[in-house]
């Protein structure tokens, strides 16, 4: 016969909690690694243009146009809750490289993966082709996606600088 001590004890294990493994805090930048359009050659293009397109204002304002013609064309929906700051990133571009906005805080490569996804954004022919409806932009979604959870600190500066009332000289 178990005395009360054995029991107890016997109870007590089975009720301890099994530790497991968290998962990595950066799970979620595997996760998005490991989708399609971020590992397409269409992305690593429009990422090495990137490094050429920041020194050079004038290929960024070309950019930026053309990103905003094709952004009041294409369907909101595939960019879900990204749309805002697929628009915040169109201006964030055409104040940066008309250097109204220069901040000595934004990083190379916040800048960098701004003009990558929106020079994937705006290649017809990246991994899933524009004329395909709906899916055409799931891809371009994705990048802007990618891009946006790199960026959000600075485009959340670059918000708040926009609205906040121009000093008076």
């Amino acid at each position: 016969m178990l005395s009360y001590r054995q029991m107890t004890k016997a109870k007590t294990k089975s009720r301890r909690k099994i530790k497991t493994r968290s998962a990595p805090k950066n799970l979620k930048q595997r996760v998005l690694y490991q989708k399609p359009a971020l590992r397409s050659e269409a992305f690593a293009k429009a990422l090495a243009d990137a490094k050429s397109f920041a020194k050079d204002s004038e290929t960024l304002d070309a950019l930026f146009n053309e990103a905003a013609r094709k952004a009041a064309a294409v369907p909101k929906e595939p960019f879900k809750e990204n749309w805002p700051y697929l628009q915040a990133m169109l201006r964030f571009i055409r104040a940066f490289s008309r250097g109204t906005y220069s901040p000595r805080d934004v990083s190379d490569d916040a800048l960098l993966w701004m003009i990558a996804a929106l020079n994937y954004f705006v290649d017809p022919f990246d991994l899933i082709p524009d004329e395909i409806p709906f899916l055409g932009f799931v891809d371009d979604a994705t990048v802007v996606e990618f891009a946006v959870t790199r960026t959000r600190q600075t485009l959340d500066d670059f918000m708040t600088w926009e609205t906040a009332p121009s000093p008076q000289g």
